[in-house]
C-alpha cells in the first residue's frame, strides 16, 4: 500500500496544482487523474471518478470541490482545506492583478497570446485522459454502451447534465439487483491491493451524524457570513458591496454546468439589473478567466472587482476593487467547502453498498461519456475558432502534445509552461 503522504508533502502537491491548473475543470480534472490516481497511486480509478460524479451534481467548480474531496480523505478538514485553497489561490491573486491593469489602463491583449498555447495542450490532457480513464473504467460492453449513450445524449441531444445522471444511477441500481456481476467497476474487488485512500475512507464514515453536521453546517455558515454582517456595520445594508455578496452568495447556489452557466446568471444580473458591467466587459472577464490556471468561475471575481471599481463610494477604485474581488471570491467558494464537508462522509458511508456501488459505477461510465463530449466541444473550438477558419498549428500543438504524453511520458509543468511560451511566440512572430 502507498504510504500515507505527510501534510506537508500533500500541501506541495496542491500548491503546485493550483499553478498548472489551466484548461477548465476537464483539463484540471484530467490533471488531479494522472496525479493522484496514476502516479503518486493515492486513490484507485473507481474511487475517484465517484467523488467526481458527487461532485458534479453540486452547484459550484467540481473541479475545485474534488479537489477538497480529496484532501478531506487524506488529512480531514485541514486537508480539504488546504486543496481547495490551494486550488484557487494562485489564480486570485493573478486575475486580481489582470482585473486591476484591466479597470485602471483598458484590456490586456498581450495574455492571449499564452491562452492561444495554453489551448492546444489542455486539448491534448483532455484526450489522453479520457483514454486513460475510459480504459479502467469501462470494463464490460454495459459499461461501454452508457458511456456511449450518455456521449449521444449531450453532444448531440442537448441532454441534460442531471438527466443524463440520474437515469444512470437507475440503471446501474436495477443492475446490481439483478447482475450485480456486469456492473464489476463498482466493487471493492477482494485480493486487489487496496490504496491510500480506500483505507482512510473507513475512517470517514465513523465521523457522519446529525451532531457532526450541525457543527459543520453553523461553522460554514457563520465563515459565509461574517464578512457580509462586517461590511453592513461598516458601510451600510443598502451598500454595493452588500449587493455583490448577496448576488454570488446566490450564484453559489444556484448554477449548475460550471463557468459558463455561471455567466449567464451573473451576466443577467450584473449587466441587465445592476448595470455595473458592459456586455462586452463580462466577455473580456471570461478571457482573463481563461489565462489564469483555476477554476474558470473565478469570473466572477473579475466582476466584483471591476463593480466595485467603478461603482463603490468613498473608497480609492483599487481599494474598492480589492475589496469587491476578495468579497466575491469568499462567497462564490466557501459553499463549496460546506457541501464537500458535509455531505462527504455520507458519500463515502455508500461506498459499501452494492446496489448503491453499482448506480455509481453505471454514473461514472456516463460520467466518461460527457467528459468526452466537453473534450470533444473543446477541441473543435480549439482547431475552428469563432471568425475564424481552421487553425493548423493548433492541430500541430495537439499531436505533439498528446504523443509527448502518451508514449513519452511528459511531465504536465513542461507540457503546460512549453505551449504557453509556443504560443506566446508563434502570435508574438507571425
Amino acid at each position: 500500500m502507498t504510504t500515507k503522504p505527510t501534510f506537508p508533502e500533500a500541501f506541495r502537491y496542491w500548491l503546485k496544482l493550483g499553478f498548472i491548473s489551466f484548461g477548465g475543470p476537464t483539463g484540471q480534472i484530467a490533471m488531479m487523474h494522472k496525479e493522484v490516481v496514476e502516479k503518486k497511486k493515492w486513490m484507485d480509478d473507481d474511487h475517484f471518478l465517484q467523488a467526481l460524479n458527487f461532485c458534479m451534481l453540486l452547484p459550484g467548480p467540481e473541479a475545485q470541490q474534488l479537489a477538497t474531496y480529496i484532501g478531506w480523505l487524506m488529512h480531514k478538514a485541514w486537508g480539504g482545506i488546504a486543496a481547495g485553497v490551494l486550488f484557487i489561490l494562485p489564480s486570485a491573486f493573478i486575475l486580481w492583478a489582470l482585473s486591476w491593469l484591466y479597470a485602471a489602463y483598458g484590456n490586456v491583449p498581450s495574455v492571449a497570446a499564452f491562452l492561444y498555447g495554453l489551448k492546444p495542450a489542455v486539448a491534448a490532457i483532455v484526450a489522453e485522459a479520457v483514454i486513460r480513464i475510459g480504459k479502467k473504467s469501462l470494463k464490460n460492453s454495459v459499461l461501454i454502451a452508457l458511456a456511449a449513450l450518455s456521449f449521444v445524449s449531450i453532444y448531440f441531444l442537448k441532454a441534460q447534465f442531471p438527466l443524463i445522471v440520474l437515469s444512470a444511477g437507475c440503471i446501474g441500481y436495477i443492475g446490481g439487483i439483478y447482475a450485480p456481476t456486469i456492473f464489476s467497476a463498482a466493487k471493492n474487488a477482494k485480493g486487489t491491493t487496496p490504496t491510500l485512500i480506500s483505507n482512510l475512507s473507513s475512517d470517514s464514515q465513523v465521523k457522519a451524524g446529525w451532531t457532526r453536521s450541525v457543527k459543520v453546517v453553523t461553522l460554514c455558515l457563520s465563515i459565509w457570513f461574517l464578512p457580509l454582517v462586517l461590511i453592513g456595520l461598516w458601510r451600510g445594508w443598502d451598500d454595493i458591496f452588500m449587493d455583490i455578496g448577496v448576488l454570488f452568495s446566490k450564484a453559489a447556489l444556484v448554477t449548475f454546468g460550471g463557468a459558463y452557466s455561471v455567466l449567464a446568471y451573473i451576466s443577467q444580473q450584473a449587466v441587465e439589473q445592476f448595470g455595473w458591467l458592459q456586455p462586452e466587459q463580462m466577455m473580456d472577464g471570461l478571457g482573463l478567466a481563461e489565462t489564469t490556471p483555476g477554476p474558470l468561475i473565478m469570473v466572477n471575481q473579475f466582476v466584483g472587482y471591476v463593480a466595485a471599481f467603478t461603482h463603490a463610494k468613498g473608497l480609492t477604485p483599487a481599494v474598492a476593487g480589492a475589496i469587491g474581488g476578495l468579497l466575491t471570491t469568499w462567497v462564490t467558494f466557501v459553499p463549496s467547502f460546506l457541501m464537500i464537508f458535509l455531505c462527504a462522509p455520507y458519500i463515502e458511508s455508500l461506498r459499501g453498498n452494492i446496489k448503491i456501488g453499482s448506480a455509481l459505477s453505471a454514473v461514472t461510465a456516463a460520467v466518461v461519456g460527457v467528459v468526452l463530449s466537453l473534450g470533444v466541444t473543446f477541441t473543435y473550438h480549439t482547431l475552428l475558432p469563432e471568425h475564424a477558419g481552421f487553425d493548423w498549428f493548433a492541430l500541430l500543438a495537439i499531436l505533439i502534445t498528446f504523443a509527448g504524453m502518451q508514449f513519452y511520458k511528459w511531465g504536465m509543468i513542461p507540457v503546460i509552461a512549453g505551449a504557453a511560451l509556443a504560443g506566446f511566440l508563434w502570435k508574438t512572430i507571425f
